[in-house]
């Protein structure tokens, strides 16, 4: 029976539970191309999850953050891919935070070899998949920014929506860091993007900034808000809903009110509202727009221009709030909207 074929780049592997240790080993050798070979046939064993506890364990972490320090490029790339491999699973994003690889990994995010800054982007993104991960990473939120800078003049579309989507996530436990670092004035540059992932992800980003007031105000002194009512009109649904969901924050505060009734976005919002998906996965993918949708037109409806031109389109609002078949939830927000339009003060008179 013939042997497997020699693969020349990458490094022979033990059988069963020698393998990885044994590929360990090799990691310590003086010469670059063994080193390099040892990672790739590590990658290749860490794509079975059932490797990847063997590899966080006994001290084997500790060689790659020496790797991560090696004056060879291409090593320092494969470092970080095979811990992006190891980031997949929630066992390995727990041992890079506990082994203390943030340091290592923001040192990285200025490395000259385009490919491991790339691959660093991948990890801390993965490492955001956990709340502890996103909530590490606040501290990074300054870098972060001004890597998406940077990005934006290199043009490197898959490495923003990557930083995009990490600032996301940590936003949503804490958008103090972005607001304080110009984030609302950097993703307004984004919204207009030709990339509709860029689009995507800046407007989730932007909305995660939009919870708190210090961002409902920031989003109207930066007039984000005309852009994000063209949005309400982009091909994707997933941008539409971002966009309905940052109009839905800043419509809290007066001049959010006062900025949106200017822009006329009631008849947008109400024709969103009025959008049904033909099919099961539609109705599903179009959910959190009608939902924001409706919250926008319920924060709109506390003003007294807002509540006389809702007051003209409540049989359309009382068809989404009483029909049987109605989706919870939107039924629920659409009675909402409904019950704060047909708000009447008490006549005190009666009293």
């Amino acid at each position: 029976m013939a042997g497997s074929p020699y693969d020349p780049s990458r490094a022979p592997v033990a059988y069963g539970r020698r393998a990885v240790p044994q590929l360990f080993s090799e990691l310590q050798q003086q010469e670059a191309p063994r080193r390099l070979r040892a990672l790739a046939s590590l990658c290749d064993l860490l794509r079975d999850p059932e490797r990847i506890s063997c590899t966080v364990s006994g001290g084997s972490l500790e060689q790659l953050k020496v790797l991560l320090k090696d004056e060879d490029s291409i090593v320092r790339a494969k470092t970080c891919e095979l811990l992006h491999l190891l980031t997949a699973h929630r066992i390995g994003r727990q041992a890079l935070l506990s082994s203390s690889f943030l340091p290592h990994l923001s040192e990285l995010m200025d490395d000259s070899s385009s490919s491991c800054r790339r691959n660093v982007q991948r990890v801390l993104n993965r490492l955001t998949l956990m709340p502890a991960g996103a909530e590490a990473l606040l501290t990074l939120v300054p870098k972060l920014m001004l890597k998406l800078r940077e990005e934006e003049e290199e043009e490197e579309e898959d490495v923003q929506v990557l930083l995009l989507s990490t600032l996301s996530s940590c936003s949503c436990l804490d958008p103090l860091p972005a607001l304080a670092s110009d984030g609302v004035s950097l993703l307004l540059h984004k919204l207009s993007d030709s990339s509709t992932d860029i689009r995507r992800e800046a407007t989730a980003a932007l909305m995660a900034l939009s919870v708190c007031e210090e961002g409902m105000r920031q989003v109207c002194e930066e007039e984000v808000l005309p852009v994000l009512v063209d949005l309400l009109r982009d091909k994707d649904v997933e941008v539409q809903a971002n966009a309905a969901g940052v109009i839905m924050y800043a419509a809290i505060i007066n001049e959010g009110k006062r900025q949106c009734l200017d822009l006329d976005v009631i008849p947008i919002l109400l024709s969103l509202v009025s959008q049904d998906g033909e099919e099961e996965k539609d109705k599903e993918r179009k959910k959190a727009l009608v939902m924001y949708s409706l919250r926008a037109l319920t924060a709109l409806a506390e003003a007294p221009q807002g509540r006389c031109l809702l007051l003209e389109q409540l049989s359309l609002l009382g068809r989404r709030s009483e029909a049987a078949e109605e989706d919870q939830d939107i039924r629920r927000n659409a009675q909402n909207a409904v019950r704060v339009i047909t708000w009447t003060p008490c006549n005190t008179g009666d009293l």
